[in-house]
């Protein structure tokens, strides 16, 4: 491997906001759709992964030319983004471990990065502690550093760079081609660990003022049942960690969310950050859906958020009280995060499997 340049290119992309006529009739308002599926790594892990290895490169006390090593424990997105940034941006080997449950699929694509993949433990959590106990030993004239694929302060100020480029679109006074709307009144994102929502929530702290919303700017945080870390923590009233991951949504497959995530729980409201679940067939059957619609192929981490646009669930929890009229004016982004546990075959399988409603 050559070594690093010094002024290493960004390994994330601004990515286009966009209206859908045919989403925002099924759900009832007005829908955005924030097209992180574009990123390089192809989902929106590229911001928050990509933004902490630069930053450890950067801040760094190792000389200009030193070898680093960048290993990361992933079911696939943050180990694609990852090997992505290691190999493609910094020219440097990474190593990604994954759980037995990863498939296949997921694991030819990090190979034919280049990264060296390691299959250990039935979930992310056993992965990630073979990882930390194991292959971090100290090594000789190696600076390894480990990547964890949501929390760390520098991935949430990764994503949440995502909520900057909607203020440039859609606030007030920014020149955007969709200031004129009226402001955001809800955002919606899927959660696994709580990277993602830690980066919306930080990124929407930052710019409230611009963003305005009729009743300030709600998120609605979504997990597949069987991977409800969050949405089992605010019925507990503590954080909580599941017995077990059994949802299909193997992105969303963290046993527990971050801390950082219960603290956003806790401190927006339960009026501003609403916790939803939707079932596997729903949004397995979302992406099908949306493929027709929007004409873009996601996994069915990210068919959890778009689920609610299709299944009423959007206006259930925000759009409480409005009348026809209100809710036809409030305007809500969708977090298309991306994700590349997808394909058509899979698609397919997912169509058999579940069906048409």
């Amino acid at each position: 491997m050559g070594s690093f340049s010094p002024e290493p290119p960004k390994p994330w992309v601004e990515t286009p906001l966009i209206f859908s006529p045919p989403i925002s009739r099924a759900a009832g308002c007005n829908i955005y759709l924030k097209l992180e599926n574009t990123q390089p790594s192809g989902s929106f892990k590229s911001r928050g992964v990509g933004n902490m290895m630069l930053r450890a490169i950067s801040t760094s006390d190792q000389p200009e030319g030193s070898k680093f090593h960048f290993y990361c424990s992933s079911g696939g997105n943050a180990g694609l983004a990852c090997a992505t940034t290691a190999i493609i941006s910094l020219r440097q080997p990474a190593t990604i471990v994954v759980p037995t449950s990863t498939s296949a699929f997921m694991i030819a694509k990090l190979r034919e990065l280049g990264a060296d993949v390691v299959q250990m433990g039935a979930s992310w959590a056993e992965a990630d502690a073979f990882l930390r106990e194991t292959l971090l030993l100290p090594e000789e004239g190696l600076t390894k550093v480990y990547v964890p694929p949501f929390d760390h302060p520098d991935v949430w100020a990764g994503v949440s760079t995502m909520v900057d480029e909607i203020a440039l679109d859609m606030g007030v006074g920014m020149g955007g081609r969709f200031e004129g709307v009226g402001g955001l009144d809800g955002i919606v994102c899927n959660v696994g660990g709580g990277g993602l929502l830690n980066g919306v929530m930080e990124g929407l702290a930052r710019n409230a003022k611009r963003l305005g919303g009729r009743d300030g700017t709600k998120v609605l945080a979504v997990e597949t049942v069987g991977a409800e870390s969050l949405y089992a923590s605010v019925l507990a009233g503590e954080l909580v960690t599941l017995p077990a991951i059994t949802s299909i949504a193997t992105s969303l497959g963290a046993r527990r969310v971050s801390q950082k995530t219960w603290e956003w729980a806790q401190t927006a409201g339960a009026d501003k950050l609403i916790s939803a679940t939707v079932t596997d067939q729903e949004a397995a059957m979302a992406c099908v859906r949306f493929l027709d619609d929007a004409r873009i192929l996601i996994e069915v981490a990210c068919g959890a958020t778009v689920a609610t646009a299709y299944n009423g669930d959007l206006r259930r929890y925000l759009g409480k009280g409005l009348t026809d009229e209100e809710w036809a004016r409030r305007n809500v982004v969708l977090v298309v995060c991306g994700g590349s546990n997808i394909s058509w075959e899979i698609l397919e399988k997912y169509k058999e499997t579940y069906g048409r409603e």
